[in-house]
């Protein structure tokens, strides 16, 4: 067995004085900056995916109420924060990406171990982000997120090669309070597989019900993409009506809006919905994965609950294109369709809409998509392996 005393976790201890509650008045919340950065790492080969975990304090529960960034687009493509029950290594730090993109100076695990849910992204220099009032991600104690895990992907690596050999220290600085929040913060996450053929606009489509009775309340939104996404946009679907939640260019800041219905309330039995507009004008399909010569189709939706009991379900992923679209959904006779927003594929402050222009599929519903071992088509295969080492072991596929 690893010792322990072989990985640098660094506990989140707070130094907690006495707190005065006086009726009428303000309450003091202790607080505490916890910086959460990769120890001077040096990634030799691009788009290595590296992942550092801290321990959070098993005694009492920590608030994350505020994310300050510490990177650069030109080195740290994007970062990933994940919450775990276990991480994915005793290492310091370990290789988290692709299994395909194994390195020998780290070794290769998944980011969690088990009890995997995103708590904050970053990309594309994006600014700080500080979390509504009251409205707190409760770690440690008796959470389900014993660590937190840092996830940076290094999409160039020319700085940590001769003759510069760098070292990087990435990361997030952390805003926390051990004052109890009245409200708890989540992460939904909406993606989907697939591809994109040559010279064309293809939907890259998803879509879940909210099948726990929680009431989520979204404040903020994010997309994310690579060089062919366009526009992405999320939506909830109740009783056949349209609600945007966000919509945005990938190629603006990737930093968390807030949300464009404020106010809006996602309830069980709604349809949380998500579409990415590509438009590939390469010679060569266009493949779903993990590095710069790949896609991603990503709507994450941060929300709050009244209370402690956020959703248990996290992720929203469907294959994508061919194998997907809202027009063979299982639940396309819940989404009134007719009524979905032309806007999902209008470019934000372009006032350009992008028409889908790929070759027409035959269609197959996802009932006809066996996600398991027996999987004869590749694009599906590095799917499943794409998620379950990149983004963690996933919590949630729409039923097959």
């Amino acid at each position: 067995m690893e010792r322990m005393a072989t990985r640098a976790m660094i506990k989140l201890t707070l130094c907690v004085g006495i707190i005065l509650t006086v009726r009428g008045a303000p309450q003091r919340r202790d607080t505490a900056k916890i910086p959460l950065k990769m120890p001077q790492v040096s990634p030799k080969v691009k788009d290595t995916y590296l992942c550092h975990a801290i321990e959070t304090s098993q005694k009492n529960p920590t608030y994350i109420t505020g994310f300050e960034p510490d990177a650069n687009k030109d080195i740290a493509h994007h970062i990933l924060i994940y919450g775990c029950t276990t991480p994915g290594s005793r290492d310091s730090v370990w290789n988290c990406g692709e299994m395909s993109h194994t390195t020998e100076e780290y070794s290769t695990a998944g980011v969690c171990g088990s009890g995997s849910q995103i708590v904050y992204a970053w990309a594309m220099d994006a600014p700080s982000l500080t979390l509504p009032k009251d409205v707190g991600f409760k770690v440690g104690g008796d959470s389900d997120i014993k660590y937190l895990v840092l996830q940076v992907h290094y999409k160039n690596v020319d700085n940590f090669l001769p003759p510069k050999n760098e070292k990087d220290s990435s990361g997030v600085t952390l805003l926390t309070t051990s004052t109890p929040m009245p409200r708890s913060a989540g992460v939904y996450l909406l993606g989907t597989g697939g591809s994109i053929p040559p010279k064309s606009v293809e939907y890259m489509e998803t879509a879940c019900e909210l099948r726990e009775d929680i009431v989520m309340h979204p404040f903020a939104f994010r997309t994310h993409a690579h060089t062919h996404g366009e526009v992405t946009a999320g939506y909830r679907i109740r009783d056949g009506k349209w609600t945007e939640i966000g919509r945005m260019s990938p190629h603006k800041p990737q930093m968390f809006y807030n949300v464009t219905s404020p106010g809006i309330e996602v309830r069980q039995g709604d349809i949380l919905a998500a579409r990415c507009t590509m438009k590939n004008d390469e010679s060569r399909t266009i493949q779903i994965g993990a590095t710069q010569n790949d896609e991603m189709c990503n709507f994450y939706i941060m929300y709050f609950v009244d209370g402690t009991r956020t959703a248990v379900n996290h992720n929203c992923f469907t294959a994508g294109p061919p194998y997907y679209y809202w027009d063979n959904s299982p639940l396309k006779h819940k989404m009134n369709l007719k009524d979905a927003p032309q806007t999902a594929s209008l470019i934000p402050d372009k006032n350009v809409y992008l028409k889908i222009s790929s070759p027409s599929h035959p269609g197959i519903s996802q009932k006809d998509v066996t996600l398991d071992e027996n999987l004869q088509d590749r694009r599906l295969a590095r799917l499943l392996d794409y998620l379950n080492n990149a983004y963690g072991d996933p919590d949630y596929y729409p039923p097959l």
